[in-house]
């Protein structure tokens, strides 16, 4: 089916659901914000789910139908009957400066100066060399090193890096040796795992971070207290199931990755630099600083010493950023209408117990993501997430808004059982030595185990008394 032609029902039902809210929602139940922001969400679950139009122009649309159809800057008929109800357009728009949008442009000025200076291929000429040119053990440290770098960098940035290097490697084995497609299946599924590692690693992570605040905070390096040791066994477990389902023949790999380091005034900044705020993200409960303070360091050093210029801005990836930003301001208007909790409210969760909601929407996450877009996924859910957290005292209990905020945000990107599930699954099956039915047999053990990994370990965090 074509754009336009997904678009046009999308439209009705929206219109639908706006115009005549007295013939769909139950009267009485909901207010009339609640029924328009109900409308723009449902919306905004089509588009996304549908891919009509671009991800980041839905979030784009959701901005503009909340500041004109539900805060106090509508216009004054569609303001009748939203009493004190209105949300603050400023609110709404506060989600394009969020803390969680300059955390995310931190790490893409990082990622960008790294590639402009080549560190990324240094580093992975200088951190591949100590595994020398076995087959398994090379696949291992390409896993460790696809990981390392998607915890602070684009998944798909990195994946592109690692597979410009390893691709012409994997071509001098022999085609039919199943080898290769363990080489190359092995670099999105580290990108993956790795992304979990840190809260900038992916747009997911950010989202559930971003509602980590007061009595609920965690650190950057708390999060990657327990968020590591997943993607370790995790990456772990993967390189030894590739192994399993594609044995190789054996041999070694000439492993030459050309490149030095460049020296200079400009690329020494760029080392310090990104040294010095990785250093501040592990460590901000020793220093007093933010995780999102800390990003503005390396967007401000970069800027001024000329090392990202006008021209270098136009690689930012605008696009993630903007599909933030929608998922922000609708994940505001759900809980600021109170939305969010009349929906939890009106189903019995407190009947399913703890560990049957919080394994239930890790999976429905999972599988969601396997569909659509991470952040997509991640933005429809987390609202609801978070509410659950607040209203069923058993989840409070075991560890409440961040345990389910954290498990959401790490099932997403266990979906990657298609090779459109995420760009890196993309790139690899772009390669031609991968196929669909190579990314289904792999996550179909991967994924399940992961959900099931993610709930023990913050159970055991819980336990330990860290949330």
């Amino acid at each position: 089916m074509t754009s336009q032609k997904k678009i046009i029902p999308i439209a009705l039902v929206f219109l639908g659901l706006f115009c005549f809210p007295e013939l769909v929602f139950p009267e009485g139940v909901f207010s009339v914000l609640q029924q328009r922001v109900m409308a723009i969400f449902i919306l905004a679950t089509l588009l996304w789910v549908s891919d009509a139009v671009p991800a980041f122009a839905t979030s784009l649309l959701i901005i503009m139908l909340l500041v004109l159809t539900a805060s106090n800057s509508a216009p004054f008929p569609l303001r009748d009957g939203l009493g004190e109800d209105m949300l603050a357009y400023t609110t709404i728009f506060n989600s394009l400066a969020s803390p969680v949008i300059v955390l995310f442009l931190g790490g893409f000025f990082i990622a960008l100066a790294c590639a402009k200076y080549k560190v990324d291929i240094n580093l992975a000429r200088v951190l591949l060399k100590p595994f020398g040119q076995k087959y398994e053990i090379v696949m291992l440290g390409v896993m460790i090193i696809t990981a390392i770098f998607s915890m602070f960098m684009s998944n798909t940035a990195t994946s592109v890096m690692m597979l410009t290097i390893m691709t012409p490697l994997v071509a001098r084995m022999d085609s039919q040796d199943p080898g290769c497609r363990a080489m190359v299946l092995s670099i999105p599924i580290a990108a993956n795992l790795g992304g979990m590692g840190t809260p900038i690693g992916t747009p997911p992570n950010a989202i559930a971070f971003r509602y980590f605040v007061g009595e609920h905070a965690l650190s950057f390096g708390g999060w990657m207290l327990f968020a590591v040791p997943i993607t370790v066994i995790m990456i772990a477990f993967s390189w030894w199931l590739l192994q399993k389902m594609y044995p190789s023949s054996g041999g070694d790999l000439d492993v030459q990755i050309d490149g030095r380091f460049e020296k200079g005034l400009k690329p020494y900044i760029v080392y310090i630099t990104m040294a010095l705020t990785i250093l501040l993200w592990m460590f901000s409960s020793v220093h007093g600083i933010n995780a999102y303070a800390v990003a503005i360091i390396p967007v401000a050093v970069f800027s001024l010493c000329g090392i990202v210029d006008k021209h270098d801005l136009k690689h930012i990836s605008w696009d993630v950023l903007w599909l933030l930003a929608g998922g922000i301001a609708i994940g505001t208007a759900l809980a600021s209408s109170g939305l969010a909790e009349l929906i939890v409210s009106m189903v019995p969760f407190e009947e399913f117990g703890a560990v049957s909601i919080i394994l239930g929407i890790s999976i429905l996450c999972m599988v969601m993501a396997t569909f659509m877009s991470h952040t997509a996924t991640a933005n429809l859910l987390m609202p609801i997430a978070i509410s659950m957290s607040t209203s069923v005292a058993s989840i409070e209990e075991m560890g409440g808004l961040v345990v389910i905020g954290t498990a959401v945000a790490l099932a997403s990107s266990l979906g990657m059982g298609l090779p459109i599930s995420t760009p890196p699954n993309a790139l690899a099956h772009a390669t031609g030595l991968v196929d669909t039915k190579d990314f289904i047999k792999t996550a179909q053990i991967l994924s399940p185990l992961g959900v099931l990994l993610i709930f023990a370990v913050l159970m055991l965090m819980t336990w330990m008394g860290f949330f």
